[in-house]
């Protein structure tokens, strides 16, 4: 009977141990709300293979190289590399190290994200949402930066040239 009543106690200890997910957590924000309004277009085509097809070209003249593709599911993910160095950084590290005589720490590269996901919304519009984000490196290797890049003419930039390349591949141009 006490082993049953000690087997009980730590039940309910390890119960009372047992997180939950805040309720906010599950929440949208207005702010995440414009977020999605912004990486997010609708086209009046119900061919997404094609859709996801003129994305990934606009992709690749961006510079990204596509590191994944799943037309199936509508959804293609790549990358880009890009030096992260910028001037003013590297000059306070000059006389940081010329004053102080140690090594200093400063972003030396980048890595550019994206990944555009296509979806039927009507029987005649799909829809495309590209998100980008951005992953920096110091000099020492150490990743220093990892952020979304939220910027609207980005998106705006990203959709401009979707939209042509939607438009001549209907046309077949």
């Amino acid at each position: 009977m006490r082993k049953l009543a000690l087997c009980l106690a730590a039940l309910l200890s390890l119960s009372a141990c047992a997180q939950t997910v805040p309720k906010e957590a599950l929440e949208l924000t207005q702010e995440s709300l414009q977020q999605r309004q912004t990486q997010t277009r609708r086209f009046e085509t119900k061919d997404e293979k094609k859709l996801l097809s003129a994305g990934a070209q606009v992709l690749q003249d961006l510079g990204f190289n596509l590191e994944e593709s799943e037309t199936g599911l509508g959804v293609v993910v790549g990358s880009k590399d890009r030096d992260a160095t910028e001037a003013g950084q590297v000059a306070a590290v000059i006389f940081l190290r010329v004053m102080i005589g140690t090594p200093v720490i400063y972003d030396e590269k980048q890595k550019i994200r994206v990944s555009l996901i296509t979806r039927p919304v009507t029987d005649k519009e799909t829809a495309a949402r590209v998100t980008f984000q951005r992953v920096v490196w110091n000099n020492q290797g150490q990743v220093s930066t990892t952020e979304p890049l939220d910027d609207p003419k980005l998106y705006q930039e990203f959709f401009e040239k979707l939209s042509q390349s939607v438009f001549l591949t209907a046309q077949e141009i």
